[in-house]
């Protein structure tokens, strides 16, 4: 088979061995692979696969089943699938434990179902799982115009919750499309000022955030009572001073994730919620994928430096 193979920090369309099928996994013949931040970091060598990983980037494909493995029930040869990958979706073909394995939504394509895992899970495990967004409450997205920001804005909306963004000023109406009432060109004005003017100085009950480091004095001012902030990304630096006087007077929580390197059972856990919780509302049409562009595959290196310049509006799709 072919796969995306990263020799001295560039990309190469490349032959390879196919993966082998072990027990309690399929083999996926792939279709589409969605652009995530973590594959421009592996690229760049700030990233590595965890431990039994592909090499190859790519944490999310669609495509369909050509090998079960010993053990495996409930799927079969032909099946339509989208999975939540821990590398190996620059690729013809990966192999996936089936606990990863999602359903193609209803009505979606292969090239849509692409876009989905890893937004799904990463917002679904930080926004729902661990900070119990509760309808009614705000919803402070960092990043709206990326994958994870278009997804985590509309799942807030469908959920109930007042969802406010950060993102350049090109993106607002089609964020404001999606359902957000407020957006910050975060470029230009001052976001804190902005959500305590917004929500009557209560602040955002929950925050989102890539950003990391230089965000983080400014996410507990703009933070509520009880409030949640999870960091999921470091654009803005890994390294900040915390104001615990600040966080314990308003009772709030600061937490960080990563998604790629859980264990097979928690990601298996964190898809299965996503499954139950999060695919009737794409079935519903409340949230949906938002494709800004595709890619061959072989082409992998110009979709990244798209997702580098961040104009894009959601995500970018690299196609088999």
């Amino acid at each position: 088979m072919r796969a995306i193979v990263i020799e001295d920090k560039q990309l190469t369309w490349a032959v390879v061995a196919d993966p082998e099928v072990r027990a309690g996994e399929v083999i996926v013949d792939v279709t589409a692979s969605a652009v995530n931040r973590a594959d421009v970091l592996q690229r760049q060598g700030h990233y590595p696969p965890p431990e039994g990983a592909p090499d190859y980037p790519g944490l999310e494909c669609s495509g369909v089943i050509s090998a079960v493995g010993p053990g495996v029930t409930g799927h079969h040869v032909g099946e339509r699938v989208c999975a939540l990958l821990a590398g190996g979706g620059y690729a013809e073909r990966v192999a996936v434990p089936v606990g990863q394995l999602l359903p193609v939504p209803a009505g979606l394509s292969l090239v849509e179902a692409a876009t989905l895992p890893e937004v799904a899970c990463t917002v679904w495990s930080n926004v729902v799982d661990r900070d119990r967004l509760r309808p009614g409450e705000t919803l402070l997205v960092h990043g709206g115009g990326s994958g994870i920001g278009t997804f985590a804005v509309q799942l807030g909306v469908a959920l109930g919750a007042k969802v406010l963004t950060t993102a350049r000023a090109g993106k607002h109406d089609r964020l404001r499309a999606l359902g957000a009432e407020l957006t910050i060109d975060y470029r230009t004005d001052d976001f804190v000022r902005a959500v305590q003017a917004h929500t009557g100085g209560r602040g955002a009950d929950v925050i989102l955030d890539i950003v990391g480091a230089k965000y983080l004095a400014g996410n507990v001012a703009a933070l509520a009572p009880d409030g949640r902030i999870t960091v999921i990304g470091m654009q803005g630096g890994a390294v900040a001073e915390l104001d615990l006087g600040r966080l314990m007077a308003k009772r709030g929580r600061v937490s960080s994730t990563s998604l790629r390197a859980r264990p097979p059972a928690d990601k298996a856990r964190v898809v299965a919620g996503v499954r139950d919780q999060v695919w009737p509302l794409i079935a519903a049409g409340l949230v949906k994928p938002v494709v800004h562009r595709t890619f061959p595959m072989a082409e992998a290196a110009a979709a990244q430096e798209l997702m580098e310049s961040s104009d894009h509006f959601g995500k970018i799709v690299l196609l088999t």
